[in-house]
């Protein structure tokens, strides 16, 4: 099967390829950056001539049109993306995130029409969740909460900023296309190697790559270290991914993609110290942006429907992913 994964270079895309590939699909990254840039697939062992790579800029239709061309399913997971601050920043950050996310979505599934797809895997998140809740301690999301379907009436809708909210638009999209297969993956916290360390870092990879470069003393976790996410390996929200396509439907499927566990910022930041094996103090700087406080997946529709569940622990995931980004930056 002929297969497309836009943003194929990404982070959780690159183990996607990986994951396709061992199951024998014929895989085309379609991505913006060059026709091989090597460092996320040469690290997972893709070599140059394992996929076909199609550069496209997918804000631009015609480019769109070019990087599904002639696939029978495509996992649609380009997006603009990152760290809080990234996306968030000001009103105008908020903006052009939603804009480009949703010119992006737009012309990939108009493209996928014209094409013939037979099936589309959308990689949304947790960030179409009411975002009152998401400031609520112990909030636990599970799909029945916002189910997008054409005539019915929508919840509550409170995403969570432009990239919430193109998220939703996306979701609302693929509800009213026919005769495509669909799966939608409302993605939570995934990390791993690969993951972001720059400036568009998440909360683990940002806390290593600062235990990595600190030689001690003082080591500063933003907020009280009370928030809570859902944090589930990249390489199990990949086996997830590809689960969920096998299950794509004509009525939209979707699930959440998460490990289910509520794990403070707090327990991870004493884990990474843990891993670092340096002497740490400690410091909540509550002056800082944490975002919501409360972010869990309800994973029972995806266990039962996929026949999937989270198989790498919080303990074995953090420590090859430590060690991976200590490669990087040493």
């Amino acid at each position: 099967m002929k297969t497309v994964v836009t943003g194929g270079n990404g982070f959780i895309c690159s183990h996607l390829v990986k994951k396709l590939l061992s199951e024998g699909r014929d895989v085309i990254v379609a991505d913006i950056t060059p026709r091989y840039n090597g460092d996320k697939l040469s690290g997972l062992g893709i070599k140059v001539g394992d996929v076909e790579f199609r550069q496209v800029e997918l804000i631009d239709f015609d480019q769109a049109m070019k990087a599904v061309k002639g696939a029978e399913s495509v996992f649609h997971m380009a997006a603009r993306v990152g760290s809080l601050q990234y996306l968030h920043a000001n009103e105008s950050v908020e903006l052009m995130t939603m804009q480009n996310n949703l010119v992006i979505d737009a012309n990939v599934f108009n493209a996928c029409i014209k094409n013939n797809v037979q099936s589309i895997v959308y990689a949304s998140s947790v960030a179409i969740y009411d975002m009152a809740r998401q400031f609520s301690p112990g909030a636990v999301y599970s799909e029945d909460e916002f189910i997008v379907r054409p005539g019915m009436p929508y919840p509550t809708i409170n995403p969570d900023g432009g990239y919430g909210w193109a998220k939703l638009m996306g979701e609302v999209e693929l509800s009213w296309m026919k005769n495509i297969k669909i799966g939608i993956a409302r993605i939570f916290n995934i990390y791993g190697i690969n993951e972001p360390i720059d400036e568009k870092a998440h909360a683990i990879g940002d806390l290593m790559r600062r235990a990595i470069l600190n030689p001690g003393g003082d080591f500063v976790v933003f907020g009280d270290g009370k928030q809570t996410r859902d944090y589930l390996h990249v390489t199990d929200c990949a086996a997830a991914l590809v689960k969920l396509e096998a299950k794509a439907n004509l009525s939209p499927v979707t699930v959440n993609i998460g490990s289910g566990q509520a794990t403070s910022i707090k327990t991870v930041a004493e884990k990474v110290v843990g891993i670092s094996g340096k002497k740490f103090k400690m410091i909540f700087d509550i002056t800082k942006p944490v975002g919501p406080i409360s972010r869990t997946a309800d994973i029972t529709q995806a266990k039962a429907l996929l026949g999937w569940q989270p198989k790498i622990s919080l303990d074995e995931g953090l420590k090859n992913t430590y060690t991976w980004i200590e490669q990087k930056l040493v």
